[in-house]
């Protein structure tokens, strides 16, 4: 039979949005580090800060704040950037926000950036949660979509025009989610004018955390040559004691750079150069990247030089770490260095009582969360999404798994754990012959609340949840599971609703970072497993939290 079209038109969802991830990761935006071409200034700090609380939350674009002073266009107050502004107040206005809110700070730009004009002048956002416009001196540079991903501009030529070396950033973010934003979500406005206010809305989702915004990441100012290094491309691999590092420099501003690239060990000896923009390097006796534990020198790392020269002579040069390794997966395992790895570890919500930032797990999940997508691994190493897991599985060489078994499904039901979770695996193996990592499992534990014999939301309850999940993790890794992320590291705040109260609670640890049995239990875990590399120190035997 030939595919339906509703199966047609997921493929093409599919195949498109793995195209427009792929086009959004081309290109440079190296991180900016000082270098003998490069320096770097951080404008974090505290900001100036104003909600449009107009009914259409419009006012501010309407009057154009941007074009002067923040303070001149109403009440203002100090913000932290990096942060989410939700939490920094005690006005649920400010907590529950909903629309554009507007940043501003002023900063002085060293004189001789401005003066040279063989200087490129350079302002990058980490992160703004979700849509960002960006203005200097009152002139728009850019604007960016997507809380998830850094964005930058050129500013030399708005900073050389205007008056003065002051430098006064203007920065408005939208955090309202609708059907085509990541995550999604919907507007609804409330028309009942004996129940709400005119213009009354609320912002619908479908994911289980709280919708933090604002500045997430720091704001930097940055510096290079105008011909500059733009972007690095590395792929190693080794055969035998022969480390091969493939790169690949990409340069604007100069037709004929003459780059030549040094690869140096920790001790700072050189162990191989060549010039050209792309080439391989040779390493002998190579030290290979290894995970912790899995190696008695861990996580080595080379320094890789890159100088890049433009025809007038500047230089510029960046500097990169590079671990000389191998990624291969089979059709049961995940190797490191042709070495079995079993992934074990957390997933993670930067979300705290004094700093909340936006979330984030050892597998993100941006892409899918609110759509119930089913989360891949790519052979590119992308994480991408899809509503039907027929569809994306072919695509992928190791499948990711959420599953809450006696928590979501059957419900103080412990017992049923390993015959689901064994059918779950065989399952999706059977029909994919792809290795498995179960990324997602856990139950709510409400700290200090306990049960004998254990029952929902007690300490008890969720280490036997984690218990049983363990037991069938063990048979199963000797066969196709390659890993495992208990949901989750700690509590998180999420909207109000009658099913929450005050956030998540599958942490093991407390939104405070306070241990609950369920540390101890994965703490005993992980370093057994660890210890089946060899090479766990016998001093570690017993390590603190």
């Amino acid at each position: 039979m030939g595919s339906s079209g509703a199966e047609r038109a997921a493929k093409r969802v599919f195949l498109a949005a793995l195209c427009s991830v792929c086009q959004a990761l081309q290109g440079g935006m190296l991180f900016p580090t000082e270098s003998a071409s490069r320096e770097v200034k951080d404008a974090s700090g505290l900001w100036r800060f104003r909600a449009d609380l107009s009914p259409e939350r419009s006012r501010g674009f309407e009057q154009q704040w941007y074009r002067r002073p923040l303070a001149e266009t109403g009440p203002v107050i100090d913000m932290p950037v990096p942060s989410s502004f939700n939490d920094i107040t005690q006005d649920a206005k400010i907590r529950d926000f909903i629309g554009w809110v507007w940043y501003e700070k002023d900063v002085w730009v060293p004189a001789r950036w401005i003066q040279d004009r063989g200087t490129r002048i350079v302002l990058r956002v980490g992160s703004a949660h979700y849509y960002s416009v960006l203005w200097v001196n009152g002139v728009k540079v850019t604007e960016h979509v997507g809380g998830h991903l850094p964005f930058e501009a050129d500013i030399s030529g708005v900073l050389r025009q205007t008056s003065g070396s002051a430098c006064r950033i203007t920065i408005a973010v939208n955090n309202t989610l609708t059907l085509e934003t990541l995550p999604p979500g919907t507007i609804q406005y409330m028309n009942d004018r004996s129940r709400y206010p005119a213009g009354y809305f609320v912002q619908n989702t479908n994911f289980d955390f709280f919708n933090y915004a604002g500045i997430h990441r720091s704001v930097l100012l940055y510096t290079t040559p105008k011909a500059h290094i733009d972007d690095i491309t590395v792929e190693t691999t080794f055969s035998d004691n022969i480390g091969l590092v493939s790169f690949n420099v990409s340069v604007l501003g100069s037709s004929k750079p003459a780059v030549k690239v040094t690869l140096s060990a920790q001790d700072g000896r050189c162990v191989a150069s060549a010039d050209g923009s792309r080439g391989v390097l040779k390493v002998t006796d190579v030290n290979l990247w290894w995970p912790y534990l899995m190696h008695e020198n861990p996580a080595y790392l080379y320094s890789m030089e890159v100088q890049a020269t433009a025809e007038d002579g500047q230089t510029d040069v960046y500097t990169l770490a590079v671990g000389i390794r191998t990624v291969k997966v089979t059709s049961t395992q995940f190797l490191i260095n042709n070495k079995p790895f079993y992934f074990h570890g957390v997933n993670k919500h930067e979300d705290a009582d004094v700093i909340n930032i936006f979330r984030q797990k050892v597998s993100e999940t941006c892409f899918s969360t609110g759509n119930r997508y089913v989360l891949f691994f790519l052979t590119s190493h992308l994480k991408l999404f899809n509503y039907a897991r027929d569809l994306g599985a072919p695509y992928v060489d190791v499948i990711c798994v959420n599953s809450y078994l006696s928590w979501y499904h059957d419900p103080g039901h412990t017992e049923l754990i390993s015959l689901q979770l064994n059918t779950q695996f065989d399952d999706w193996y059977g029909k994919y012959q792809k290795p498995i990592i179960q990324s997602e499992y856990g139950a709510d534990a409400v700290p200090g609340l306990h049960s004998d014999p254990p029952m929902m939301f007690t300490e008890e309850y969720q280490t036997t949840v984690l218990q049983n999940y363990h037991n069938v993790f063990d048979q199963k890794r000797k066969e196709f599971v390659i890993g495992e992320l208990i949901w989750n590291f700690a509590d998180f705040m999420t909207t109000q609703t009658i099913t929450r109260v005050v956030g998540n609670k599958k942490g093991i640890f407390t939104r405070q970072r306070q241990p609950k049995a369920g540390a101890f239990l994965l703490r005993e875990r992980y370093w057994r497993i660890a210890n089946e590399t060899g090479v766990l120190p016998t001093w570690t035997r017993y390590p603190c939290l």
